[in-house]
C-alpha cells in the first residue's frame, strides 16, 4: 500500500460561477456530487488521508449539500480545507462557520481579475473579510488569501492597480503598520494575522495535451503528497488534472485502493521517482517546474 497522502482533492461540483481567465474552462458536463457518492469517496479514502480538499474545478459553495459534506467529513475523522473564489461567502457563512471538520478557507482573490462575474469589486473583498475576521474571532480556522496572478516581466513588486487596491484594502482592515509590497516574496506567504496569511504568487501554465513538450526529465509529488477524485469519481493524480486525462481508474468501478495501486498509478508514481514524467499530460504541465530544482 502506498504510504498515506497529506491531501486528497475531492471535486463536489465542477460547475462554476465565474469565468476567471486563468482557469480553463471544463468541458466535462456539468455536475453536482450527489450525497450517496459523497459517503461512499470518503469512506474508501479515510484509510489514505486525514485532509481532504473541496477543490479541483468548480465552486464549492455552490453545492446545495456544502453543510451535510461537512457533518459527514466530521464523522468520518476528516479534516477539510475550502478553496472558493469568495463570491457566494456572504450567502453560506452561516451554514459553514461553525464546522468543526472546516480546517481551512483559501480564497482565489484573483478571481476578481478581469472577471465580468464580479461587478462590485470592494463589495466583493468586504465580504470576504468580514467572514474572515468573524472566523478568526470565533473559530480555529485557518484563513489563506491568495494572489496568484503576478506575471513574470513584473518582478517581485506587482503594482498592478487592482492588486493594490485589494492589498491597501487587506492593511486597513488588519491595521497593519507596513505595506504588504514591501514584505512580500512571490511563492512566500506572509501571516497578517492570527491564522491569516497572504500569499501572491506568479500566474502558472496548466497541464494542456496540446501545448509544446519541454522536457521528460522533472518531478512532481502527483501520488506522494496528493490525489484527486473528480465529481463522477474518475481518480487523478493531482488537482491540475481537470479534464481528467490522466484516468486512473473509477470509484464507481473500483475501490480507491485498488486504483492508486493500480499499474497506470505504479508507473506515474515510479517515473517521478527516477525523476522522469512518465504522463505526456505532466509533460506539459506548467506547475511542475516549480519542483525541478
Amino acid at each position: 500500500m502506498m504510504k498515506k497522502l497529506k491531501k486528497i482533492y475531492i471535486e463536489i461540483t465542477n460547475q462554476c460561477n465565474l469565468a476567471c481567465v486563468f482557469c480553463p474552462k471544463t468541458k466535462r458536463k456539468p455536475e453536482f456530487m450527489t450525497m450517496d457518492m459523497f459517503r461512499k469517496i470518503v469512506e474508501q479514502i479515510r484509510p489514505f488521508t486525514d485532509y481532504i480538499y473541496f477543490h479541483v474545478k468548480g465552486e464549492p459553495l455552490l453545492h446545495k449539500e456544502i453543510s451535510t459534506f461537512l457533518d459527514i467529513s466530521y464523522e468520518k475523522g476528516l479534516q477539510v480545507n475550502i478553496t472558493t473564489n469568495g463570491t457566494r461567502i456572504q450567502e453560506v457563512q452561516d451554514q459553514i462557520m461553525h464546522k468543526p471538520a472546516l480546517r481551512q478557507m483559501n480564497f482565489s482573490l484573483h478571481s476578481f481579475d478581469g472577471n465580468q462575474g464580479i461587478t462590485d469589486k470592494d463589495q466583493y473583498i468586504d465580504h470576504i473579510l468580514f467572514f474572515v475576521k468573524k472566523a478568526i474571532k470565533y473559530t480555529d480556522m485557518i484563513i489563506s488569501l491568495r494572489l496568484w496572478n503576478l506575471e513574470k516581466d513584473n518582478g517581485v513588486h506587482n503594482e498592478r492597480k487592482a492588486n493594490r487596491d485589494i492589498l491597501q484594502r487587506i492593511e486597513e482592515e488588519f491595521d497593519l503598520p507596513y505595506r504588504i509590497q514591501e514584505k512580500m516574496i512571490p511563492g512566500r506567504g506572509i501571516k497578517i494575522s492570527d491564522r491569516v496569511y497572504l500569499n501572491q504568487d506568479y500566474e502558472f501554465q496548466w497541464p494542456d495535451l496540446q501545448i509544446k513538450e519541454e522536457s521528460r526529465t522533472g518531478f512532481c509529488y502527483g501520488l506522494r503528497h496528493q490525489a484527486a477524485i473528480l465529481v463522477d469519481g474518475t481518480v487523478v493524480p493531482c488537482c491540475l488534472d481537470g479534464e481528467g486525462i490522466i484516468q486512473l481508474g473509477n470509484i464507481h468501478k473500483t475501490p480507491f485502493s485498488e486504483i492508486i495501486e493500480g499499474k497506470r498509478a505504479r508507473n506515474l508514481y515510479e517515473g517521478f521517482s527516477r525523476r522522469e514524467a512518465v504522463e505526456e499530460l505532466c509533460r506539459k504541465c506548467g506547475y511542475r517546474k516549480r519542483f525541478d530544482d
